[in-house]
Parts: structure tokens; C-alpha cells; sequence
């Protein structure tokens, strides 16, 4: 098993044994070996209580997680710890847990609209389809280079924010259509669409939310989530033929209306 992983790509450690356990290993490394045993440190920080203090048994204000596991479930649990980001520390919050558990529902859900109606299908032809696409492609190329230097807390952020975007304004959008009230064409093109979609955004978020990605992908894919090929903005983008820059406005442009069309809606109660 060592002359398997050493020398690590990543050596995970709290701030608090730089000193100690990073610059033994290092200096071990050195004598025994000649050689770095890392590439990279990533550097956590600590779980504080709500007052800003860190937990410690010591002091009394440790909170263990099988009681948080089994009232947000581990996607939900995961989903507040994968929001702490590297090097800082990260207040213990409930009701982020809260937030994943209602993420891995949508995801749910959403899944369960897309796959509900999978036929017809064929060319995606419709400007909202192409404009979705168009941003989804730039959605993976952001993620991936936010996990390429381990800003995992933002790869997260960029794809939920993508994602209730997407539930909120394109799927209530597509509804009719993939329907068949605009005629065969436009519902294949809406049903090819959501399919792309769902499959790039399960693999996005399954290095955060690992079990509801897990179940959905086996809804209607082979193997597991966890060992497919992580996605490629060219992979999204050919399924269109290429970025479509007139249809990403379109997009833009259906964004604005709808948020004015809610901001009236709310204002007039």
C-alpha cells in the first residue's frame, strides 16, 4: 500500500499541527526517502459553536453527528461541511444542514420530471434548450477549474446556483412544451435537452451530494456516478453542435422577464 500512494497528491490536515505533524512527516520524507511526501497540504480549520468558539471537549461544546445524520441525512450533513472552505473555520449550522437535505430533494424531484417523459426525442432545436446548454457547458468548465485548485466550496456554489436556476426558470418554462403543446419538435428537443442537463449537473454534484446523485444516476444509467467520466464543457455543447451565443441571450433575456414577471407578482401580492 505505501509504494502505492506515497508520495501523496494531497496531504488533508488542520492548521493547528503544521508544526508538528506536517513538519515531521516532511522531515521524515527527507531522511528516509529524499523525496516530498506531498504535492499539496490542504489546510482545514476548525468547527466552532455558534458563538464563534471552538468546539473541543474540553471545553463542552462538541455536537457528534449521529443525531444530525439522521435528521438531515449524510447528503445534507455533507453539504454544510463541503461549504466550509479550505483554511478557514466553519460555524456549525443546522440550518445549512437543512438547506442540503431540501437540495438532494429537488434534485430528487427534478430528476423525476426529466425522466418522467423521455420520448420523444430528438435535435435540440430550441433557442431555450441551446441557451441552457450554452451555460451549462460554462458552468462545468468553471466547476472543474474551482476543483482544480481546490476550491471545492465554490464548485458547489457555482452548481447550486446554476441548478435552482434551472428548476425555478427552464423547467417551469419547458413544461407545455415538452408536453407536446407546441407540436413534436420542440418536445423532443426539450426532452434531449433535460437528459444533457440532468446527466452533466448529477456528476457536478456528486462529489457533495453522493447518495441522491447515486440514486437518481441508477435510475436510468449503468454503473455508478462515482466512477463516470467527469464532465466536459464540450461534452455539453456537442449535443448542440457547438456553443450557441444568440440562444445563451435568449436565455438571458427569458431570465430578466421572469424575474420582472415575479418581482410585479410579489409587489401586487
Amino acid at each position: 500500500l505505501f509504494d502505492r500512494v506515497f508520495p501523496m497528491d494531497l496531504r488533508p490536515q488542520g492548521h493547528d499541527i503544521i508544526r508538528t505533524w506536517l513538519f515531521t512527516t516532511v522531515l521524515r520524507s527527507h531522511l528516509e526517502h529524499d523525496t516530498l511526501p506531498w504535492q499539496h497540504a490542504a489546510l482545514s480549520g476548525f468547527i466552532t459553536d455558534p458563538d464563534r468558539k471552538k468546539m473541543s471537549k474540553s471545553k463542552g461544546n462538541v455536537v457528534t453527528p449521529m443525531a444530525m445524520l439522521q435528521e438531515h441525512g449524510s447528503d445534507g450533513v455533507r453539504y454544510w461541511a463541503a461549504n466550509a472552505r479550505a483554511g478557514a473555520d466553519a460555524i456549525f449550522e443546522p440550518s445549512q444542514m437543512k438547506v442540503g437535505r431540501r437540495l438532494a430533494i429537488k434534485i430528487l424531484n427534478a430528476a423525476r420530471f426529466a425522466l418522467m417523459q423521455a420520448e420523444p426525442r430528438g435535435p435540440i432545436t430550441e433557442p431555450l434548450d441551446r441557451g441552457m446548454l450554452t451555460a451549462l457547458a460554462a458552468l462545468v468548465e468553471t466547476a472543474t477549474a474551482e476543483l482544480a485548485d481546490y476550491e471545492y466550496a465554490g464548485a458547489l456554489q457555482s452548481t447550486e446556483r446554476f441548478f435552482w436556476g434551472f428548476c425555478d426558470d427552464y423547467l417551469e418554462l419547458v413544461k407545455a412544451r415538452r408536453y407536446g403543446d407546441f407540436g413534436g419538435e420542440g418536445a423532443a428537443s426539450a426532452n434531449s435537452a433535460m437528459l444533457v442537463a440532468l446527466s452533466a449537473l448529477l456528476r457536478l454534484f456528486a462529489p457533495f451530494l453522493p447518495f441522491v446523485t447515486e440514486e437518481v444516476w441508477s435510475w436510468w444509467r449503468p454503473g455508478s456516478v462515482h466512477t463516470s467520466t467527469w464532465p466536459a464543457g464540450d461534452e455539453v455543447v456537442a449535443s448542440i453542435g457547438g456553443r450557441d451565443d444568440r440562444a445563451f441571450a435568449v436565455r438571458k433575456a427569458t431570465q430578466a422577464a421572469l424575474a420582472e414577471v415575479r418581482r410585479i407578482k410579489s409587489l401586487l401580492k
